[in-house]
């Protein structure tokens, strides 16, 4: 290769990086630990840290400590100080002590305050590097301290008393509309809402949706201003919680990762599977009971899954539905009986019309009224039976102080599986005068 072609597939390279800086992470995390180290060291450090920042903290906090130390120095100072903490976080002590010597002390304060809360709390997601005024300085004042502040967003001024406590907010947009003398306190819109600084990602996200929030203000215990959590972070907390309740839906843990070590999945599923293995035995042995019918009636084997099937999605249904109300906080556990009838409202509407859609079917299939009433009624029974469960189930968890992501959908496919199983194979045996033999 000559030194112009070099010259142009470095040009390439960087270009590349500059523009695409989430896909370039997305395909060097996947490459031995030695390439992306040498990959990032031979890089400037604005855009290293560009490509760093945007890898999954179990790369990051991997490869941080073998980096260059001037490099990790400049790249940890560069980030964010959230994700800068969380990656820290992941790295043994003596990686960590190191790391923080690198870094200017008041930047090794805010990170060790970080990662002293527990991950996933509204501390763990704030900026300490919030601005504050006092409610008497002049809108000149505060032009001129957030001229300074280059490279850091700004949505909120946050104004504090003598004592240090929450006293006011003032949106930016009223500093820039402001006259210069004016006084901040007279452009306050009042108190911003705040959360504790150990409050749980979940009342971050339940904030976010009531107030439709830029910024959240993160507290002690005495009101004082920690940090600030920006709308990004909002966002992105938003994104997390809506994501790890869909892994928890189905037996996964919120802590699992697609790069996490298979014997911590393990750990976590391994579990869930076999409580989900022990309640389809309680399916088989409903279906069991009625093992002298289907011995007699052999379509009866056929038709079993229709029921299950269509009973299981109705129920998924509602427990999605619900689950998404609970998760947005748009109902609370006193609407349960509202949610409840609505959702069997719903489900035994689908359920006729399923049913009769069901019924000429297998009447066209099996030539046998008998059959097709049966495989009509227990439609519908288990239909509703379905709607019923996903929109309880996860009220009454929630009720009882637990997750109702954890296990609602387990505890619906017992449920579903049980009662379809049930009225269809009852059914059947109540009208086996009108099936036909074999």
């Amino acid at each position: 290769m000559t030194d112009g072609t070099e010259r142009a597939a470095e040009a390439l390279s960087r270009g590349l990086l500059e523009l695409y800086p989430a896909e370039a992470a997305r395909v060097v995390e996947n490459r031995p630990q030695a390439e992306i180290i040498e990959l990032l060291q031979s890089k400037p450090a604005a855009l290293a840290t560009a490509v760093f920042q945007r890898m999954t903290s179990d790369v990051a906090a991997r490869i941080l400590p073998s980096i260059e130390s001037d490099l990790a120095g400049q790249m940890v100072a560069a980030m964010d100080p959230s994700q800068a903490a969380a990656i820290l976080a992941r790295v043994d002590e003596e990686g960590q002590s190191r790391l923080l010597g690198l870094l200017e002390p008041s930047l090794t304060k805010e990170l060790r305050l970080l990662m002293s809360f527990p991950a996933d709390s509204a501390g763990s997601l704030m900026d300490p590097r919030v601005i504050t005024f006092h409610p008497e300085s002049t809108v000149k004042e505060a032009r001129a301290r957030i001229r300074g502040l280059r490279g850091r967003q700004v949505y909120d001024i946050f104004l504090v008393n003598e004592d240090g406590l929450l006293a006011g907010v003032v949106p930016l947009q009223e500093i820039v509309l402001a006259r210069p003398n004016s006084r901040l306190r007279d452009l306050s819109t009042g108190v911003p809402a705040s959360v504790h600084a150990m409050s749980t990602r979940e009342e971050v996200v339940e904030l976010l949706n009531q107030r439709r929030l830029t910024t959240l203000a993160v507290v002690d215990l005495e009101q004082r201003l920690l940090g600030v959590i920006r709308h990004d972070a909002l966002v992105t907390a938003a994104q997390e919680e809506m994501s790890a309740d869909i892994q928890t839906m189905v037996g996964v843990s919120k802590e699992e990762r697609a790069l996490s070590n298979p014997s911590f999945a393990v750990r976590k599923r391994l579990p869930w599977l076999q409580i989900n293995l022990a309640t389809a035995f309680l399916a088989a042995a409903v279906v069991g009971l009625f093992e002298g019918t289907i011995a007699r009636f052999t379509a009866l084997a056929v038709l079993l899954p229709v029921v299950a099937g269509q009973s299981g999605n109705t129920g998924a249904q509602a427990l999605a539905v619900t689950m998404r109300g609970l998760a947005l906080r748009e109902i609370r556990l006193h609407h349960w009986l509202r949610i409840s009838f609505k959702e069997m409202n719903v489900a035994a509407i689908n359920g006729i019309a399923v049913a009769l859609t069901t019924a000429a079917g297998v009447y066209v299939w099996s030539q046998s009224v008998g059959l097709a009433l049966v495989i009509m009624l227990s439609m519908v029974i288990s239909m509703i039976a379905a709607g019923l469960a996903g929109a309880i189930i996860p009220m009454i968890l929630t009720a009882v102080g637990q997750d109702p992501a954890q296990s609602s959908s387990i505890i619906l496919t017992t449920v579903t599986d049980v009662v379809g199983f049930l009225s269809f194979l009852g059914i059947a045996t109540l009208l086996a005068g009108m099936l036909p033999a074999g």
